[in-house]
């Protein structure tokens, strides 16, 4: 049962007997204040006070390539899941970094929140990154500025979007290099940068004490420096210590909080390694392989005991997966934008997926240390940006792709009155803007186009979407772009743009598999339910039937809805 002062909040509204009698409360209270309080004493009573009394704290995680794959090798979030809402149909509107991340802030799909690619520049200007973020006034429109405005205390930890980085130095013989713009809505704010990738050897950008921000390099340990005081410095175990700092200054004080989470695990590093040797996905030292632990830490499974097989659809054959086109309403099977084969060995994909087990151990113990701080108040919010795929769909690494390796993430949610037990309901992460609104008492924006999950914390069987949707808006990758690195297989240029809509019955993709930003040439993708991974596209012989003919309707009514618009096609 929740908490008497949070039901209201968390269903949505209060019932009208619950106005009435608060009505007849207040007034009694306000004529016990009148007799009680000089007029004196009530100048400059501050409203904001008043509306934050009894508001919930929220704290999110947003992880960082975390794929399906590597949720069982997180014992805390395991622990978490079991204790809490787990929704087992969530997935993400883009399954880049900078898009779906935008998308989260926003509640907005790309075509909305102007946030297309990971970076800006080409031909026609700013279509991602920071700057398309900027630009489209992504800062003003993100749910933490609606918290901050009803008196909540916001604060930023880790990986904000791509391209927000340091200035680069003022003069061939100045070394200084100045910090980015400051992001409002954001009381404190410390967003890692540069090598960050790499876990170590990256900036901080720093809310300093005049309310500036101030710019803070973490220079790359010695290669002989002990493996210990190489982790001291590591990203993972310094976002972890300022999230759990931040959150333990947060829990003494009066107001409710906001605190967001955005550590780097499991993303690859940067193409150049800060160490000789390192793998492309660069755990802490103490996860890694030693005389302790010979094959490192991942979780509650042994690191020998993970194999390919935990990978669905390793290795597939991608040639039964051809786009289909129809010409006067025939189909016909266009060439296929994928390879004809993977060239990621089985012996580097296990060694990447064992790697990014043992990265995320740091992100485990990060969860561990933040619920021993946070009180019985708070929700705790875990997902991640986008999933990952290694050697699935005739492609090496990566993300980008319409399918359930890319586009479903972890979705936990543990608080006050969360009914425990997995949740059946589609979602995307346009409903986490909205979802942290009701939380905190507040009516969504108009602009989101997700919807509030928080009738299903409390009952789990409450009704909810149906279709999920995801837009990719591909061109040539720009320099720059930290998804065409080592761990992408540098083939994210050879993924389409695309619609993509998922229902109970199956996916569709809609493709355009005309290169660039101009131009179209549209195909299709079909792959029913049943199978545990996009296996064979069907389109060809199932194209005309009508759960497909829904599907197709509304592939295409998403490209350019509304909000509200948005809201009705996923019900």
């Amino acid at each position: 049962m929740f908490p008497s002062h949070r039901r209201a909040a968390l269903r949505g509204g209060p019932t009208a007997a619950a106005l009435l009698g608060a009505v007849v409360t207040l007034a009694v209270l306000a004529l016990v204040a009148g007799l009680l309080v000089s007029p004196a004493g009530s100048e400059g009573h501050d409203d904001r006070d008043r509306r934050t009394e009894d508001r919930p704290n929220v704290v999110v995680v947003v992880m960082d390539d975390v794929s399906m794959d590597l949720v069982p090798t997180m014992a805390r979030l395991g622990r978490l899941a079991r204790q809490g809402a787990t929704y087992g149909d969530a997935h993400v509107v883009n399954t880049l970094c900078c898009p779906s991340r935008a998308a989260t802030f926003t509640g907005q799909p790309p075509h909305l929140n102007g946030v297309l690619t990971n970076t800006s520049g080409g031909p026609l200007g700013a279509k991602g990154g920071w700057r398309a973020f900027r630009e489209n006034r992504g800062p003003q429109r993100s749910y933490n500025v609606a918290l901050q405005g009803a008196g909540y205390r916001t604060g930023f930890v880790g990986k904000y979007l791509n391209e927000y980085e340091p200035g680069q130095p003022e003069g061939p013989r100045s070394p200084v290099r100045t910090p980015p713009p400051a992001v409002p809505g954001w009381d404190d704010f410390e967003a890692f940068s540069g090598g960050a990738y790499d876990g170590w050897g990256y900036f901080r950008t720093v809310t300093g004490g005049d309310g500036d921000l101030d710019l803070r390099a973490e220079p790359v340990p010695p290669v002989s420096a002990p493996a210990r005081v190489k982790d001291r410095s590591y990203a993972g175990t310094v976002i972890a210590d300022r999230a759990v700092s931040l959150a333990r200054s947060y829990e003494r004080a009066d107001e409710p909080y906001l605190l967001h989470v955005a550590p780097y695990a499991a993303h690859a590093r940067n193409a150049d390694p800060v160490f000789p040797g390192e793998p492309v996905f660069p755990p802490a030292f103490r996860d890694r392989g030693g005389v302790r632990s010979p094959q490192g830490e991942c979780g509650p499974t042994a690191c020998g005991r993970l194999t390919v097989r935990d990978l669905p659809g390793y290795g597939d054959d991608p040639r039964d997966n051809r786009p289909v086109r129809l010409r006067d309403g025939e189909p016909v099977t266009t060439a296929g934008w994928r390879p004809d084969r993977v060239t990621l060995s089985r012996t580097d994909a296990l060694k990447r997926y064992r790697d990014r087990a043992r990265m995320v151990q740091s992100v485990d113990r990060m969860l561990g240390r933040l619920m021993k701080v946070v009180g019985p108040d708070t929700y705790v919010v875990i997902t991640s940006d986008n999933g990952f795929h290694l050697g699935q769909h005739g492609l090496d690494g990566g993300k980008g792709t319409p399918y359930e390796s890319d586009t479903r993430v972890p979705l936990v949610v543990v608080g006050p009155g969360v009914e425990p037990g997995r949740r059946d309901q589609v979602t995307t992460n346009l409903d986490l803007a909205p979802t942290i609104e009701r939380l905190a008492g507040l009516t969504p924006e108009p602009w989101r186009a997700g919807s509030s999950l928080v009738p299903s914390l409390e009952d789990r069987r409450a009704p909810g979407a149906r279709y999920s949707f995801v837009e990719h808006r591909q061109g040539p990758v720009r320099p720059g772009e930290p998804d065409a690195d080592a761990g992408s297989g540098g083939r994210l240029d050879a993924i389409p743009s695309y619609t993509a809509v998922r229902g109970e019955r199956g996916l569709l993709v809609r493709l355009d598999l005309e290169r660039g930003w101009r131009g179209e040439r549209w195909a299709w993708e079909l792959y029913p339910s049943g199978t545990r991974y996009e296996r064979t596209n069907t389109y060809a012989r199932m194209h005309d039937r009508p759960w497909v003919r829904d599907l197709r309707r509304r592939a295409l009514a998403w490209q350019d809805c509304t909000p509200e618009q948005c809201r009705r096609l996923t019900r």
